[in-house]
């Protein structure tokens, strides 16, 4: 089995305006641990908005979200405008409030939302490459608004109705799914996980997202 080379969309770093913390490191880390080559990215804009993580206040400053990304990769990161699908061999997108605020507008536009040009692109590009693609917690509603009307994908954030319906809005197909389960669409080869959908505790993401690694890993070896 050669080594595959699998690529990280990060929206930031913080749970409330961009990146999951937790979810973003262990996907790092049981990519490293299944012994994947690693490409951090994220798009080089200014991220919705900034929040407090103690308040829970909007902040009124502006940051970038690649930048903030960096701090989770440790400075090694890409801006995703300048990666092509041939480079990699699939990609794992952790959630946080960032998912839904700079990779598309899900929190402020619901179904009715949209996505980002650049991780747009890439991510169809993989598609049509026919290389996986794995969405943690509230990331799948952009997998969603790409591709859920043109190829009715299955999806799972767990079980919160109100989530579950909005992606059925935009043509996807959800699935119900325990905090450590994995949803796999074989068709479209992407995979999901509930993570802090449903998670009370940094082991209970774990459990997911390393299933959700080893099956994306599979899924690029075939």
């Amino acid at each position: 089995m050669s080594r595959k080379k699998i690529g990280v969309l990060l929206a930031g770093c913080g749970v409330k305006d961009g990146s999951e913390i937790h979810e973003a490191t262990l996907s790092l880390y049981f990519l490293s641990k299944h012994d994947a080559e690693i490409v951090c990215m994220a798009p080089n804009k200014t991220q919705a908005d900034v929040v407090n993580h103690v308040s829970e206040e909007a902040m009124g400053e502006t940051r970038n979200v690649m930048i903030e990304a960096a701090r989770i990769a440790r400075g090694d990161i890409r801006d995703v405008g300048t990666v092509t699908g041939d480079e990699i061999d699939g990609i794992i997108i952790p959630g946080g409030f960032g998912a839904a605020k700079n990779l598309c507008t899900f929190a402020s536009e619901g179904a009715d939302c949209s996505a980002d040009e650049d991780v747009s692109n890439l991510l169809q590009a993989l598609y049509a490459a026919r290389k996986p693609i794995g969405a943690l917690c509230i990331a799948p509603t952009l997998l969603a608004q790409i591709f859920g009307k043109s190829l009715s994908v299955e999806l799972t954030i767990g079980s919160d109705p109100e989530t579950a319906s909005a992606l059925e809005k935009m043509g996807a197909k959800h699935t119900n799914a325990k905090v450590d389960e994995i949803v796999v669409d074989g068709k479209n080869r992407i995979v999901t996980t509930p993570c802090y959908m449903l998670a009370q505790s940094i082991k209970e993401v774990g459990d997911g997202v390393e299933k959700l690694v080893v099956e994306i890993l599979k899924m690029a070896d075939r």
